[in-house]
């Protein structure tokens, strides 16, 4: 039988291109700010879930082996978990299953990365395609993303200036985060003055590579009402896979278009369901979601249910999604601004708690938030993570 399960503690360090700090004294800044918000030691964890993602990244043979004892897990259990750019949040995801399955009272949720140790990061992301298949194409994930917005120029007519707008909001938001990595008063003129990767996507369409740790302390219910006035209830949580050959997500036996994320739309369904969400525009006030390219951000919105296929830009043109808006996106800058690919949607996850916990830094505070949205993307965008989090339980 399913358990209540709350977030109640949250860790971030600050997120740079580069840290001095190695992955395990990244993940211990992160895990020691989460417990101390919970009100908990290290000793009172009873499981750690470590969020990972390409070991290629740091140089290193699986840096999860040489961090456990930085975030109290020996002698307890400890699993890694990766899917990519999606790690943190199906990190998250086990997490609560962790708890709401009745197996432990408290786990932690933990991770570091540091993208550029690496010589050349991007290079190990482009092999993620099949040798034989897709990776003579000249795949990378920066032409990932172009493909999709391509796609969405055909289908729904999407401007770059449309694309730009996103970019725009989500620097303006993460002038009010003080951990994250890019941030800024840009203009559309800004944008889209900046040089192309891979047309449509330019320079600030991008998210930049950065580096940091994320924590959250998952509890059950019965610890979450002893030490917390106003948990992050786990209302709703879920993830779906497609396949990795993206030829195959276009279309096919799938039918899905490429344009949207119908993926996402699917997990969305079963969070919302899990959480009694009906309406998801009038019962959420915020969404903080994966979107390293401005383009996603597009098709998170509409395959969330806030809107229709084919809507968001026109409402992003307008201040629909803006903090004070019909629906706050990403009010901490979301991935556009901070992208530590290992924790990134688990910092989705921190940021979507804070809101819920009211504890997110004062001009970042939406007001009144009841519910809170977290998504996270990984691989050549086949695993695709949800989360609802609310201020009650079900």
């Amino acid at each position: 039988m399913k358990r209540n399960a709350a977030i109640i503690g949250v860790g971030q360090t600050p997120y740079l291109s580069r840290h001095d700090n190695t992955i395990p004294e990244l993940s211990q800044q992160a895990a020691l700010q989460a417990l101390e918000m919970a009100g908990m030691t290290m000793d009172e964890i009873h499981a750690v879930v470590y969020s990972m993602a390409p070991s290629e990244f740091l140089g290193v043979n699986d840096p999860d082996k040489w961090s456990v004892s930085a975030v109290g897990g020996v002698n307890k259990p400890f699993m890694r978990v990766h899917t990519g750019g999606a790690t943190g949040g199906s990190a998250a995801q086990a997490g609560f299953f962790h708890v709401a399955s009745g197996l432990y009272d408290s786990v932690l949720v933990v991770g570091a990365d540091k993208v550029r140790e690496c010589k050349d990061s991007q290079q190990v992301l482009n092999t993620i395609w099949d040798p034989m298949y897709e990776r003579q194409f000249g795949l990378t994930t920066i032409v990932m993303a172009a493909l999709q917005a391509v796609r969405r120029i055909y289908k729904y007519k999407t401007t770059e200036e449309q694309m730009a707008r996103v970019a725009v909001r989500n620097r303006l938001n993460a002038l009010n985060n003080p951990v994250a990595h890019l941030k800024g008063n840009i203009t559309v003129e800004e944008v889209m003055k900046s040089p192309y990767y891979a047309w449509p996507i330019k320079q600030y369409d991008t998210c930049p590579a950065s580096a940091g740790g994320a924590a959250i302390v998952i509890v059950s219910e019965k610890k979450a009402k002893k030490l917390c006035t106003r948990p992050a209830w786990i209302k709703g949580c879920s993830g779906v896979a497609n396949t990795v050959f993206m030829g195959d997500q276009m279309g096919g036996a799938a039918e899905m278009d490429y344009a949207d994320w119908d993926e996402l739309a699917i997990a969305a369904k079963e969070a919302y369901q899990q959480a009694g969400i009906v309406n998801p525009l009038k019962e959420i006030q915020v969404a903080d979601v994966y979107a390293p390219f401005t383009v996603c951000e597009l098709a998170i919105v509409e395959a969330l249910g806030f809107c229709k296929k084919g809507e968001s830009e026109k409402l992003n043109e307008s201040s629909f999604f803006d903090m004070d808006g019909e629906i706050a996106i990403s009010p901490s800058g979301g991935s556009l601004c901070t992208n530590a690919i290992a924790v990134t949607a688990l910092a989705r996850v921190c940021d979507a708690a804070l809101q819920v916990l009211g504890k997110a830094a004062p001009k970042m505070q939406v007001k009144d938030v009841s519910n809170a949205v977290a998504t996270g993307i990984g691989g050549s965008f086949q695993f695709h993570t949800m989360m609802v989090l609310g201020s009650d339980h079900n």
